[in-house]
């Protein structure tokens, strides 16, 4: 289900013995757990009445026997448990020891304890790419679940809508143009942009404008405008800087496969500008909005400067290695800084 259908179901009479989230977006996580906890344990109640647990240090056994443990203090209970992913076993025996694992949760559901609430998270994966099949490996050692709630990241349309609901909500004054600009430059992260629109208005005040300005001293180190800096420094083959552009991605503990998913968007729409002769920004914008994706001006002026930069020609090999080095990412224990580093000498070179 989705965050909202599991919202209006909190306002029903009945809540899941057992509810799963799922995916790796912190801000409707968050809020869904908190109106969650507000209905079970209003109040006070919560002092007593919520136990965390990560399965990366306990059994889902151990979690499920502290739901059936009862409490003198708290007739209502909410048993929180993180790395939901931790529970699937690994290894020659994870096999047996999942279904064994799977047959514990099924018995517990099949008897759960009277005001007792256990809900797992797994924040880990993403719904696509390499992250697929272990979702689903999850989805099904966990189908016994009567809720599970599903938290995909936000679309940039989606963190937009939102953008404008949480300035309105703070009094902010935001221009679309900045708006979309604050968006792009998080990479559409809903949990971000929260932050940042509550700086914004606590900076500003009541009924505080924001300008361009005020974007780039508050959100100075961001997605967008680093990896932009990044691409230019690439395209003038200025390695030094571009290996400082790096840096500056690690420093802000940067999801790098986001990070180069940006970039290999961006050379993808860049070598399709080149190919169909665009020659404006108002043109780029256009050519995009009539194949049925999004494009703002801002992107659409990112789209025609990388276009510039690059030929044909450098634009494809560098595709070839951005996606060398996304499959590089997603390998078992990469070295995340010696896979964007080769990329960046290879496309310096």
């Amino acid at each position: 289900m989705t965050p909202a259908e599991f919202r209006k179901r909190l306002s029903g009479k009945t809540i899941a013995p057992v509810i799963l989230f799922v995916g790796p977006d912190a801000y409707e996580r968050d809020r869904c757990r908190r109106e969650l906890v507000e209905r079970l344990l209003p109040g006070e109640e919560k002092d007593s009445g919520l136990t965390r647990h990560d399965l990366d240090s306990v059994t889902l056994a151990e979690v499920l026997d502290d739901a059936r443990s009862l409490s003198l203090f708290a007739p209502t209970r909410l048993i929180h448990a993180t790395g939901a992913e931790a529970a699937l076993p690994r290894g020659r025996a994870g096999k047996d020891n999942e279904t064994s694992s799977g047959q514990a949760l099924e018995s517990y559901l099949k008897q759960p304890t009277d005001g007792a609430t256990v809900l797992m998270e797994c924040g880990r994966y993403e719904f696509d790419n390499d992250d697929k099949a272990k979702v689903e490996r999850l989805l099904k050692f966990y189908a016994a679940v009567p809720w599970t709630v599903e938290f995909p990241r936000f679309t940039e349309s989606a963190a937009l809508e939102l953008g404008r609901e949480l300035a309105a909500s703070s009094k902010l004054r935001i221009a679309e143009p900045q708006l979309v600009a604050l968006v792009e430059t998080l990479g559409a992260d809903a949990s971000r942009l929260s932050a940042e629109i509550e700086k914004l208005a606590l900076f500003l005040g009541a009924d505080g404008t924001v300008t361009d300005a005020l974007l780039g001293d508050l959100v100075p180190e961001s997605r967008s405008t680093t990896v932009f800096r990044l691409v230019n420094a690439l395209g003038e083959g200025n390695r030094l800087e571009a290996l400082q552009e790096l840096d500056t991605l690690f420093r802000q503990n940067e999801y790098l496969p986001l990070a180069i998913s940006f970039l290999s968007s961006l050379f993808r729409m860049a070598l399709a500008a080149r190919e169909a002769g665009l020659r404006s920004s108002q043109q780029v914008q256009s050519h995009f909005q009539q194949a049925g994706i999004a494009m703002w001006r801002s992107r659409a002026d990112q789209v025609l400067a990388t276009a510039s930069t690059f030929p044909p020609a450098k634009l494809r090999r560098a595709l070839r290695l951005i996606a060398a080095a996304d499959r590089m990412l997603r390998d078992a224990n990469p070295s995340d800084r010696v896979v964007m580093e080769s990329l960046v000498l290879r496309l310096t070179a």
